[in-house]
């Protein structure tokens, strides 16, 4: 089972599941939690091979590399926790994660936060996934992984974020790295699915300003579902979590306390003015 922790706060309260992308680990989330827990418990997740669920199970060979099985993972923890349904708060390729599961199960799926959403692949991140699948048995996988880091969030703003993601995935083993990067494969028939497949559950699309290469695609997709909305962090690129965590917190908490009447209402004002 992969590696998870629990924050129980007193009361009858909701429940918020916490999904780290490709590469990173629960630990990313270290500027929401002290927000979340005093409104929410909370459950953090590592995903198969990374963080501490690489020391619990680090053999996966027969086991299937598909969004459906890894996410299939996360609502086994879900059961043994014996937590029947929650909100859910991914960053970049977790929230692809997130969004099978409102596929597989859409009961146990509240509300979904989705930071830093794939929506869909423009051609340069097509191009992308090509040549980096060309090479990655031949180029070191850590230099695969900088240069992606670099062109998702190339700023100087963005530099913290990004050495907090190359950080995670030198714990990586590389074996476990390519069987990771096989699934960008399926980004292109998935995201498409997704865009297609309004499931009706409530959903906030948290993107930065600068996030140049999936904000356009997500602004699309809040349009055309029905219970979707759209905020926009200024100033901020692709790990918005990291780069503006006082935004992320708030309007993702605001979010999940009323779901429903965030998206029966008017539509937010596209971005999010932050000074902090």
């Amino acid at each position: 089972m992969l590696h998870h922790k629990t924050y129980i706060g007193e009361g009858d309260r909701d429940w918020v599941v916490l999904v780290h992308g490709a590469g990173g680990s629960s630990t990313i989330w270290f500027r929401q939690l002290r927000s979340y827990r005093k409104h929410f418990n909370v459950l953090l997740v590592d995903l198969r091979g990374h963080g501490a669920s690489a020391l619990v199970d680090d053999d996966h060979e027969g086991k299937p590399y598909t969004f459906e099985s890894v996410s299939r993972e996360v609502i086994d923890v879900l059961d043994h926790v014996g937590i029947e349904s929650a909100h859910f708060v991914g960053i970049s390729l977790g929230c692809l994660i997130i969004r099978t599961i409102a596929e597989v199960q859409p009961e146990r799926v509240q509300s979904m936060v989705l930071g830093g959403a794939i929506a869909r692949l423009n051609m340069r991140s097509r191009v992308l996934v090509v040549l980096g699948n060309g090479f990655k048995r031949v180029m070191p996988f850590m230099w695969l992984y900088r240069l992606y880091a670099w062109i998702l969030m190339p700023r100087l703003n963005h530099r913290e974020s990004r050495l907090i993601f190359v950080r995670e995935a030198q714990k990586l083993a590389r074996k476990e790295f390519l069987r990771w990067f096989r699934l960008t494969m399926e980004l292109s028939a998935l995201v498409h699915l997704f865009e297609e497949r309004d499931t009706g559950i409530p959903t906030l699309y948290l993107m930065g300003e600068e996030d140049h290469m999936f904000l356009p695609p997500a602004r699309r997709m809040a349009e055309r579902h029905r219970r979707a909305v759209l905020r926009v962090i200024e100033r901020c690129g692709h790990v918005c979590n990291i780069e503006r965590p006082a935004a992320f917190n708030r309007f993702s908490i605001d979010f999940m306390r009323d779901p429903l009447g965030a998206t029966s209402g008017p539509a937010p004002l596209p971005t999010a003015l932050v000074t902090g």
